[in-house]
């Protein structure tokens, strides 16, 4: 499928979960702080668009994208977060530093979903460049963070379906 002329950021918001009921943590990468503050930005006014109280969101900043797994992991740690939402911007450079960033946090984050039994969304975009970044923080191809934020109530709902059909 080609991006070139598609916002990946638009829902039909009857098709996704009242998020009135949800507590929703947000970790987000100080690291290219233009971008992650749009991802940030898209994110919690979708949350708030879609039901979740201001009150019931939550907001932690780490140093990097490396750093979002830990962070996760201490929100749900100390916290009552029914998903969190990893937000961060890792641009490919002229080394390496690229590809091990980008695995370990996508591997890290996975691992900690399967782990805590809570859904923990990837929402860091990994691109060639600052422009395509623009792009996918609230350019032409939508925001990365909406997409993160109606991800993570569609999950804390299957998750609460799932949960409250195994009482019956």
């Amino acid at each position: 499928m080609t991006t070139k002329k598609t916002n990946l950021s638009d829902y039909n918001p009857d098709m996704i979960p009242s998020g009135k009921n949800f507590n929703i943590g947000i970790v987000v990468s100080e690291w290219n702080p233009t971008i992650t503050n749009s991802l940030l930005d898209g994110a919690y006014s979708t949350l708030v668009d879609l039901g979740v109280e201001r009150n019931n969101i939550t907001v932690e900043h780490v140093p990097g994208s490396f750093e979002l797994p830990t962070g996760a992991k201490l929100m749900l740690k100390y916290g009552k977060y029914d998903a969190i939402i990893c937000l961060g911007c890792v641009i490919q450079g002229e080394t390496r530093h690229f590809d091990f960033i980008c695995d370990a946090v996508a591997n890290a984050i996975a691992q900690l979903a399967i782990d805590e039994n809570k859904p923990v969304i990837f929402g860091v975009l990994t691109t060639n460049d600052m422009q395509q970044a623009i792009e996918r923080s609230g350019g032409k191809h939508g925001n990365k963070g909406v997409e993160a934020a109606v991800t993570a109530l569609k999950m804390a709902a299957l998750k609460e379906r799932i949960k409250q059909s195994e009482k019956k």
